[in-house]
């Protein structure tokens, strides 16, 4: 490109500016003026804007009539106590004409908490058998509480039974329900009890839950036909249909074995050893 050319370019370019100067200017000139109309956010609001409360009716944290005394004004959710009772299992067995109860509750704040734990039978009228747990539930972690107390056994026909209660409960991966209690007793006595269920959405009202339970024992009792080591196992299967979270009538089978001393008193009472049962029941919570 020669020098010629250059030169030439320049000079349409310098023309072309010159022309367009006046409104290049006029845009500045435009947006300054924008700007400094512009008003920083905050200060009084117009008077036409919406009161802050009027979906409260007035109420607010600092102002009559909702004012709190003293400088606190706030109060969290896990300051505050609640209570509810659940009855898991509720159900009948026509096979041994008996009635089986697994019934919870609690009531505290979300870290401390006072928990009743029952569960037993009832046939002919007569309580067969019940275990009663009485615990101080803490939580020490976003989905397990650590629990102290005591367990009270009661036997239709046998010895009642006093233990330490020391357990955790809770969620593990995968939301399986996890419940592990040890227990002391008296003479030196101990036990272990698991339980673990799951529950599995077929639909947001059709619920499938897997449940296993299990029990071991450090010595044996013969005066409750209990022996030492494991002791019984159960597993079953209950499918429930949610009319609404809190009422929940369900169908179920449950397989249930005995090992060691404990099959053999059983057998010395010409009791079953195994069984399998079909169950109707009722699962709700308040």
């Amino acid at each position: 490109m020669s020098k010629n050319t250059i030169k030439h370019i320049l000079s349409m370019m310098l023309i072309v500016a010159s022309l367009h100067a006046p409104d290049l200017w006029a845009q500045i000139d435009h947006s300054a003026t924008h700007h400094q109309d512009m008003q920083v956010q905050g200060g009084n609001a117009p008077n036409d804007a919406r009161d802050p409360h009027a979906y409260s009716d007035g109420y607010s944290l600092t102002e009559d009539p909702y004012t709190q005394p003293g400088s606190r004004q706030l109060k969290l959710a896990d300051e505050h106590t609640f209570w509810s009772v659940l009855a898991n299992r509720l159900e009948y067995n026509q096979g041994s004409d008996s009635v089986v109860f697994d019934l919870r509750g609690w009531y505290g704040t979300t870290y401390n908490r006072f928990v009743v734990k029952t569960e037993g039978n009832i046939t002919v009228d007569r309580l067969e058998e019940s275990q009663t747990d009485l615990l101080w539930s803490r939580a020490f972690s976003t989905y397990f509480d650590t629990q102290l107390g005591i367990r009270l056994d009661q036997y239709g026909r046998g010895r009642n039974r006093q233990w330490l209660a020391i357990g955790v409960q809770g969620l593990v991966p995968y939301w399986f329900d996890l419940d592990i209690t040890a227990y002391l007793g008296k003479n030196g006595r101990t036990a272990l009890a698991v339980e673990a269920k799951y529950e599995l959405l077929l639909t947001q009202k059709l619920i499938l839950q897997p449940r296993m339970e299990l029990n071991l024992y450090g010595k044996d009792d013969p005066n409750n036909a209990i022996g030492s080591g494991l002791s019984d196992l159960s597993i079953g299967l209950r499918l429930r249909y949610e009319f609404n979270r809190q009422f929940a009538p369900y169908v179920g089978v449950e397989w249930s074995d005995t090992y060691g001393d404990t099959a053999n008193y059983r057998q010395t009472s010409r009791k079953d050893i195994s069984d399998t049962r079909f169950v109707v029941g009722l699962r709700f919570w308040f």
